[in-house]
């Protein structure tokens, strides 16, 4: 099979399945096995070395959608994080990131880098000036969100590239919310793709897994510290991983179609005060994002009226699952500031624009007036 002529849903259909030599079935084997032969084999397989039939034929799929020589997977989008970061900073190195990171990241930067004697900087926003005055001559990676959680923000893809090849700087992106279905930094030429595949991936809520997408050279370097912290992921769920992912541009396309429908509606809804999305001609990326991204992405946040009562407004809602992970096919709201952010200070959530009016949507794939109305009735309960 010329894997690479291949278009986005066959690529997640095909590419990447085991084959079943001994029944022929349609859909891959699952091979639960954690222990194989070491004598007369081409490959000694391991768990913990990421080299399991099945997780073998998953990191080809991920690598492909990535247009990525390799891929791992791993057992959490964290997990895929921490490790590809420890693997290219040592001590006395040092990163720069943007302010508006996912909490689980800049919990994860704060927390533990000074630990292992790495220097770290985050940047006000998200321009070639705001990156390149926090470089340092010991940075050695750029590390980039985008779309930003929760707030959606862009960053210009093409100028970090640039720029760390400029300085000999190591590019790194987290691309969950935009999933490879809307967005392939490769294009781009950043170095290394890293996903929280429990999200867009996943998109059932059932799973829990991170992978990262690069070239072979870099992978090799993840892959030599991920053995050693062993955060590797059970061959079952790699099953399931691989199984979710042949949908996965169906799903994705669905989302952004009704994200975008969302939010235009909450953008001229009278009791809400912000939203960002940027699918939108009001939103400060909109050029940026049109130019580089291929959809929108099923992710958009809002602000509601501040003398409503977010817990309340969460409550009132039937359809909609107030839920603490996002890209499910069902559709899901959070409060940022008391879940993906609460882990950050009252001034650093305020630092990253992010009010306790802020609420994260998930859109699905149910129908758009069946959302609408789920809100439109919470909202008049709570006005009551």
């Amino acid at each position: 099979m010329k894997s690479k002529k291949l278009g986005l849903n066959s690529i997640c259909t095909h590419v990447g399945e085991v084959e079943d030599k001994q029944f022929k079935g349609a859909i891959s084997p699952l091979y639960m096995s954690s222990s194989y032969a070491f004598e007369d084999v081409e490959v000694k397989r391991y768990p913990r070395y990421f080299n399991t039939p099945n997780q073998e034929a998953l990191c080809k799929k991920i690598a492909l959608l990535e247009k990525c020589e390799a891929a791992l997977i791993f057992g959490s989008g964290m997990a895929a994080v921490s490790t590809t970061m420890l693997a290219f900073l040592h001590k006395g190195d040092h990163v720069v990131l943007p302010q508006t990171l996912y909490g689980g990241t800049y919990n994860f930067v704060v927390e533990e880098f000074h630990k292992f004697g790495i220097e770290y900087s985050f940047t006000e926003g998200f321009s070639e000036k705001d990156f390149s005055e926090k470089i340092q001559k010991n940075t050695k990676v750029i590390f980039v969100e985008t779309p930003s959680n929760p707030l959606m923000r862009i960053t210009d893809l093409e100028m970090i590239s640039k720029l760390a090849k400029k300085h000999g700087i190591i590019s790194m992106i987290d691309n969950t919310f935009a999933s490879p279905v809307n967005q392939t930094p490769a294009d781009f030429e950043i170095d290394i793709m890293i996903h929280s595949a429990t999200k867009y991936m996943g998109g059932h809520s059932d799973i829990c897994a991170g992978a990262v997408a690069a070239s072979e050279e870099h992978i090799k370097v993840i892959w030599n510290l991920g053995k050693n912290l062993g955060g590797s992921l059970s061959d079952y769920t790699v099953w399931l991983l691989e199984r979710s992912m042949k949908t996965m541009g169906l799903r994705v396309k669905e989302q952004n179609k009704n994200a975008k429908k969302m939010a235009k509606w909450l953008e001229k809804h009278p009791l809400v005060d912000k939203v960002y999305y940027p699918g939108l001609k009001t939103h400060p990326d909109y050029t940026l994002a049109k130019k580089q991204m291929r959809g929108y992405t099923g992710m958009l946040s809002f602000e509601i009226n501040e003398f409503l009562n977010v817990s309340e407004f969460l409550k009132s809602l039937e359809l909609i699952k107030p839920s603490m992970s996002l890209a499910g096919v069902e559709s899901t709201i959070l409060s940022p500031a008391k879940t993906s952010h609460g882990l950050l200070s009252p001034e650093a959530r305020k630092k990253q624009g992010i009010s306790d009016g802020l609420l994260r949507f998930s859109v699905g794939i149910e129908e758009v007036a069946d959302l609408k109305n789920d809100i439109e009735i919470a909202f008049n309960k709570i006005k009551k």
